[in-house]
């Protein structure tokens, strides 16, 4: 029987491999799908080195049932949430393990109207599913995966909250997190609209941790 430790209060977090792996990842889709019942999902995930299996897994199991998925890549949790309410989906689901060690990894699931699934609105309700092994079989006609850059319009979303206001250029340390891409949303803002560009470097083997460009004046 799978270890199903990872099933927490607000998520699903745990460690690699033994708490949380490439099987029970296509589980986890496929007990979401039963679940919510989705058409439609978007799949993201974070600079974690294991994340891009995990992330594959999860979209196979949500295929494999039917579910068709809508592939944002390496983001932020926002990145889920906010594809999933912008594109009118049926849910989304993050890969990642928030600031927890490189050796951890995880998910967090929203449904339709981005509205996030605890223990007490269905996560104990996926877990009893892949527990007593009650999951969807194999659809006639498995979904299909397609890409989705939400990168512009997330970007557009921000710059909505000060639309009209007078912008002057600043000196900005970023610090993008676990996130990745979420890094070259803030970094394309200023040139956008007047202001200067930077870039900044990831570091995919210590998530959570922060490291320092003192030359370029920026944080990775």
């Amino acid at each position: 029987m799978a270890n199903l430790d990872s099933f927490k209060a607000y998520d699903v977090r745990g460690r690699i491999p033994d708490e949380i792996n490439e099987t029970l990842a296509y589980d986890i889709g496929r007990a979401y799908a039963a679940f919510v019942k989705p058409r439609r999902v978007a799949v993201g995930y974070d600079i974690r080195l294991s994340s891009p299996k995990l992330a594959a897994a999860l979209k196979r199991g949500l295929m494999d049932v039917g579910v068709d998925v809508l592939d944002i890549g390496l983001w932020g949790t926002e990145g889920a949430y906010f594809a999933t309410s912008a594109e009118a989906l049926d849910g989304g689901i993050m890969v990642t393990a928030s600031h927890n060690p490189p050796d951890y990894n995880g998910m967090k699931f929203v449904r339709e109207g981005a509205r996030p699934i605890s223990a007490d609105t269905g996560l104990q309700d996926m877990r009893r599913l892949i527990e007593t092994g009650d999951l969807p079989p194999k659809a006639a006609k498995p979904g299909t995966e397609r890409p989705l850059d939400i990168q512009a319009k997330y970007l557009e979303h921000l710059l909505s909250y000060v639309k009209g206001a007078p912008l002057r250029k600043l000196k900005v340390v970023v610090n993008p997190g676990n996130g990745g891409d979420f890094q070259s949303v803030v970094l394309e803002a200023p040139a956008r609209h007047g202001g200067g560009q930077a870039s900044l470097a990831d570091n995919r083997s210590a998530p959570g941790a922060v490291a320092v460009d003192a030359s370029a004046g920026q944080q990775l």
